[in-house]
Parts: C-alpha cells; sequence; structure tokens
C-alpha cells in the first residue's frame, strides 16, 4: 500500500512538472506587468560575453521568474495568506501606520554607490563650464519612519544622502530633499502617495520651489494655479506588489497654470509630437502615474511657448527617474526648451548630445532608491569624441 501511495506521489509530481512546463514554453509571453507596472525580463541574448560574464545565468532566473505560468495569481494568492497570518510585509512591502505602504530599505552598498557618485562627478568634471545641480530625493520611507509597523525597522536614508551630498559637495550643487520635504511631512497635503513609491504633485511642487529659490527663479505661488483631482483610486506601485487588500485610493492632482502655457513633447522614442505634458488615457489604466508625461521615455524635449518675462532660461537637460515626471510641468513655466534623458533606457553619448544641443546647464534629479541601485548612472562616464 505505502509503495503504491509513494508512485502516486511521484506521478504526479512528475505531471505537475511536465504540465508547468508545457505552460511555460507554450503559452503567450507578455514583457509588461500591468499587475506589477513593470517590464518584464525578455528572453536572454547567449553569448560568450553574458555567459562569462554571468549575465546570461542572471536574465534566464529572471526570465523563468518573471514568466512563471500564472505568476501575478500565485503572487495574489501568497499576499493573501500572509494577511491572514496578520503578517505586515509581502513581497518586500510593509503594510504601515495611516493607510501607508513601504518598499523596505537596507543598508547599500557604499562601494558601489561610490562608483555612481564618481561618475556623476567625472560627468561634472568634464563639463566645466556647465551650472549642475544635483537633486537626492528620499522616498517615504525616509521621511515617515515613525508609520512603519511594529518591529519593521529600515536604514536611515538620510545617512545615504548624506554621504551621497558628501562625495559630491566640491563637483557640483548638491540638493537633499530632506532638507524641503521633511517640513511639510505632516502638512494636510500629502507629499507622497500612500500607495505608490512616487511624491505625490504636491511634493513635486515643493521640489520646483526648492529648485526655484536655488537657481534664483521666480517660482509661481500656489494661489497662481488651479489645482484639480484628475482620479481618487490611483492604487500604485507598492499596492501592485504588495497585493494589500482593503486600502484606499490615492487622489491625483495637477496644478494647472491660471495663465496657460501651450507645451508639447517631442518623443524620441517613438518619433512622435504630442500636444501638452499630461495623458489622460493613463487614468483609465493601472499605470495612473503615467499621467505625468505619458510614462517613461528613453529621451524627450518639452518646448513651451513662454512670454519673455517668464523665461529664466533657454534650455536645460534634465536627467532624471520617474519622480522627475510630476516636476518637469513645473520647470516649463521658466524653460522655453527641456531635453529630458532617463539613464536607465537611453544609451547615448551625454556629453556629446549636450554639445550638439547647446545645454550647458544641468538637473540630475533622483530618489535614492533608485540611484543606489541604478547603474545606468555610470554612463555619465562617457566622454565626448567631438572635437
Amino acid at each position: 500500500m505505502k509503495k503504491r501511495v509513494d508512485q502516486f506521489y511521484i506521478a504526479g509530481f512528475v505531471a505537475v512538472l511536465f504540465i508547468m512546463s508545457f505552460l511555460f514554453f507554450f503559452l503567450p509571453k507578455s514583457y509588461f506587468s500591468d499587475t506589477e507596472n513593470r517590464p518584464l525580463q525578455k528572453v536572454p541574448q547567449f553569448t560568450w560575453d553574458n555567459l562569462w560574464s554571468k549575465k546570461f545565468s542572471e536574465e534566464t532566473e529572471s526570465f523563468v521568474t518573471d514568466h512563471f505560468p500564472f505568476r501575478d495569481k500565485w503572487v495574489a494568492v501568497k499576499s493573501t495568506m500572509e494577511q491572514l497570518r496578520l503578517q505586515q510585509e509581502n513581497n518586500g512591502i510593509y503594510k504601515g501606520h495611516d493607510g501607508y505602504l513601504f518598499e523596505k530599505f537596507g543598508k547599500p552598498d557604499y562601494q558601489v554607490v561610490s562608483k555612481y557618485t564618481e561618475a556623476v562627478k567625472t560627468f561634472a568634471i568634464n563639463h566645466p563650464d556647465s551650472k549642475m545641480t544635483f537633486m537626492l530625493a528620499p522616498t517615504s520611507i525616509g521621511v515617515y519612519p515613525e508609520r512603519l509597523p511594529w518591529l519593521a525597522s529600515a536604514y536611515p536614508q538620510a545617512e545615504v544622502n548624506g554621504f551621497i551630498g558628501e562625495q559630491l559637495k566640491d563637483s557640483l550643487s548638491f540638493m537633499d530633499g530632506f532638507d524641503f520635504l521633511v517640513p511639510a511631512a505632516h502638512d494636510p497635503t500629502q507629499i507622497y502617495f500612500r500607495t505608490d513609491h512616487h511624491w505625490t504633485t504636491y511634493g513635486a511642487y515643493l521640489a520646483y520651489q526648492a529648485y526655484a529659490e536655488k537657481m534664483g527663479w521666480k517660482a509661481k505661488q500656489e494661489s497662481e494655479f488651479t489645482i484639480e483631482s484628475v482620479t481618487d483610486s490611483f492604487l500604485g506601485s507598492y499596492h501592485t506588489r504588495g497585493q494589500f487588500s482593503r486600502l484606499e485610493g490615492d487622489t491625483i492632482q495637477v496644478y494647472l497654470p491660471k495663465q496657460p502655457t501651450p507645451s508639447e513633447m517631442y518623443i524620441a522614442d517613438t518619433d512622435e509630437t504630442i500636444s501638452g505634458l499630461y495623458d489622460s488615457s493613463y487614468l483609465e489604466k493601472k499605470d495612473k502615474y503615467s499621467y505625468f508625461l505619458g510614462g517613461v521615455h528613453a529621451l524627450m524635449t518639452i518646448t513651451s511657448q513662454l512670454e519673455p518675462a517668464d523665461i529664466e532660461q533657454q534650455k536645460l537637460l534634465v536627467i532624471k527617474d520617474s519622480y522627475a515626471h510630476s516636476v518637469l510641468p513645473f520647470l516649463a513655466l521658466h524653460v522655453p526648451e527641456i531635453h529630458v534623458i532617463d539613464l536607465r533606457y537611453y544609451n547615448g553619448n551625454i556629453s556629446e548630445y549636450m554639445t550638439a544641443n547647446e545645454i550647458s546647464d544641468v538637473l540630475m534629479l533622483f530618489n535614492t532608491t533608485t540611484f543606489v541601485d541604478n547603474n545606468g548612472v555610470l554612463k555619465l562616464k562617457q566622454k565626448s569624441h567631438v572635437q
């Protein structure tokens, strides 16, 4: 009898392996997860360089993990089980107080961070005549540690920002987001979304005000905008990863100048020009934050028809992550031509791009979590070959 039971278990195990393997190879593959709001690993490219560098094995592991059959369903089941056990963490996301979700943040590898700051310094040194500013914004876990669940902890982002600022202070102008966000941390208006990793439009407005002050611009006051809520059902990236239930959606606001400024975006990725800086079609999708600028693009140019009295400078290059998306509409009220590069996707030579477009002012804007884990920053070390 025992032998038959063992044979049954073995046969069942083999059958499950066969079925799951069959489904893995023959189910259609999607390369973007709406649930997790991120691109999924593409089919790894086999080359000898990739094999020896272990890139092929790492990408293969990511490919299998990302395309495991019914992966979204398994993540949801895991989250439900964790909540039934009264767990306050799932998939790297904490369920905190006051409806806030937080991404775990551990001590970064400071040797790696130093490589990134060295790349930024090299970029600044290669452009001695350019005016460069580096703005580093903490994420919500850095500003609201008191809202973490019981016994949860996080490495202090203030220390990370302080380290990066110390590394960069002699090469460019450094702006620590703690300086302008912490004083507003308990304002009635949220500075971070509860369910997403981005700051709110109000948080972006505070960043714009601080940058304008640093640059000597006359920032627009809130009274000069009509502030509208465009959705109150935004469940962001932390929600999609944590899959916690019974959470209220966030509200996304837009600051519309009472004196309208016509703007358009040229998206180099798709070679198309779009009127305006907002894409309302995303308000009907999961990724509602892409309402700002229509999502992530490797390279784009924003041009605005400004009155001469409103122009603070003619051109600006913004090297950024997605925290900049809700800030750029404010900057477009002062700069008629803004070039925007996302280092995660742009593979051109940035120094040569600056020369070709006669750009001398640069804003680098990142959040702390993205910067310490973004090897795309190393692209800044590229030297121009243009004589």
